[in-house]
């Protein structure tokens, strides 16, 4: 497998300009390494920090490439800015001493079905978007032999290999064997878009596998915008062919998360808010115990706190009246 945090030379050669699709090359600034492009109508250059290409359109994201550089930077390489906001001693002290009441009942199991599908292909190209801090689960996918695994995320982390933003893909189409978006497309702007990307980097029966929330309140602040039912979620990835999918989280998840931002609504403060869901995770944290027997059923697919999707990429798109019939819940 490709060493963590690092860009294998068959990646590299894939990389393409955010903005226009050109090759890229090497260069050097003022400031450092960048990485220019190389169509003649184009030439933006993007930065290179600690190794970690910053490959994002500034005029097509929300995301400014030289400000994220430039924190970078600030913080001494590529991982800066990985810790989280705000903490401290004392406070990573009470996170550790209190219960999650998240719990990813599939993740793990399919993860491992993915690397059985990736087993038989050589050096299997995965790309991870959002894969600055590897989700629950993850484990199978990582012990794959042979994988070439490239993690990216809209900004630094312990494992971004490259910055990128998910609705421009910087790769050439056909990259990669398998894509992976696990808890990400709730964040972006437009998850279609988005997941027309997925479907553009990847081979002809390429592997996608994504999991995105469905009964659950707002988390990363402002940078939350999106939430989808079990058949929602098939209709983003309508041109793929499923391969598996249903609820990640149970209602005994989605149950912890309503109590625990009911009292934290109460909250004035910081410090009332972080006693309050604190408290919260003291007193439900039992309730995603119920999700393992209940995970399958079809109540509880209505009642996810999250769902997944296993699919091959398709040229064919599921029409909506396929998509209809298809439902599996209890309504």
């Amino acid at each position: 497998m490709s060493a963590p945090g690092s860009i294998s030379t068959a990646l590299q050669e894939r990389l393409r300009c955010p903005a226009c699709g050109g090759r890229l090359s090497p260069g050097r600034s003022e400031r450092g390494e960048t990485l220019r492009c190389e169509g003649p109508a184009c030439g933006r250059s993007y930065p290179v920090v600690g190794g970690v290409p910053v490959l994002v359109d500034e005029r097509k994201s929300l995301f400014d490439p030289e400000r994220t550089a430039a924190a970078m930077r600030a913080a001494g390489g590529a991982a800066g800015g990985a810790t989280e906001r705000g903490s401290g001693p004392a406070r990573a002290l009470v996170h550790a001493l209190t219960p999650a009441i998240s719990r990813n009942v599939k993740g793990e199991a399919n993860f491992a079905r993915l690397a059985g599908l990736l087993a038989g292909r050589p050096s299997p190209r995965v790309l991870v978007v959002g894969g600055g801090i590897r989700g629950a689960g993850f484990g199978p996918l990582l012990a794959t032999p042979g994988l070439d695994l490239l993690q990216t995320d809209v900004g630094p982390g312990p494992h971004t290999a490259l910055i990128c933003d998910a609705h421009d893909l910087p790769f050439e189409a056909g990259s990669f064997d398998a894509v992976v978006a696990q808890a990400v497309l709730e964040h972006v702007l437009d998850p279609w878009r988005c997941v027309e990307e997925l479907h553009r980097v990847l081979e002809p029966g390429g592997l996608v596998y994504a999991e995105t929330p469905f009964m659950q309140q707002v988390h990363e602040g402002r940078f939350d915008f999106t939430r989808f039912t079990h058949l929602g979620h098939r209709r983003l990835f309508r041109r793929f062919e499923e391969l598996d999918s249903g609820a990640v989280g149970g209602p005994g998840m989605a149950l912890a998360w309503s109590w625990r931002y009911f009292l934290w609504s109460f909250a004035r403060g910081p410090l009332s808010g972080s006693l309050l869901t604190t408290f919260a995770s003291f007193t439900s944290f039992f309730l995603k115990a119920f999700d393992g027997p209940l995970i399958d059923r079809p109540r509880a697919l209505d009642a996810a706190a999250g769902v997944y999707f296993l699919g091959r990429r398709s040229e064919t798109t599921l029409s909506d009246r396929e998509l209809v019939a298809s439902y599996r819940g209890a309504g």
